[in-house]
């Protein structure tokens, strides 16, 4: 059996209240890093130890830009995601299939010797959730 845990918590917000955003989550002392994602068009600042995930749609647009704006066109700001952690991808993406909550995007990266495999899944009863597997340490 697959191991999961609730790893962060992903927001969406505007850009023009990206920072401001961060500055809230600042102030009570986490720090946030960038992930270099100009080709997604999207920014993402994260504090990966304190599991806060704050991201929004840049321009120029990139690949993943227009589902992030939809996000905040339909619903407005707020939690995009629940980012829970599993020791594989494959299995817990049956599981979510089986309770009706296909795969809406998925990725794989490598950088350097960090891999990364994500997939962001069909809200199931409301809830938003992407898998995260990767031999990052938590």
């Amino acid at each position: 059996m697959t191991s999961a845990k609730l790893h962060h918590v992903v927001f969406c917000v505007r850009p023009e209240n990206q920072e401001r955003a961060a500055d809230f989550w600042r102030d009570l002392g986490m720090t946030f890093g960038e992930v270099p994602l100009a080709e997604e068009g999207i920014r993402v600042l994260l504090d990966w130890s304190a599991g806060i995930e704050i991201i929004s749609p840049t321009q120029p647009e990139g690949t993943e830009t227009a589902r992030f704006q939809a996000f905040l066109d339909e619903g407005g700001e707020g939690i995009y995601s629940a980012v829970v952690r599993t020791s594989d991808i494959e299995g817990p993406i049956s599981v979510a299939a089986s309770h009706g909550a296909p795969v809406r995007y998925r990725q794989h990266r490598e950088t350097g010797d960090i891999v990364v495999d994500e997939a962001d899944l069909e809200p199931v009863c409301g809830m938003p959730v992407t898998l995260l597997a990767t031999n990052l340490p938590d």
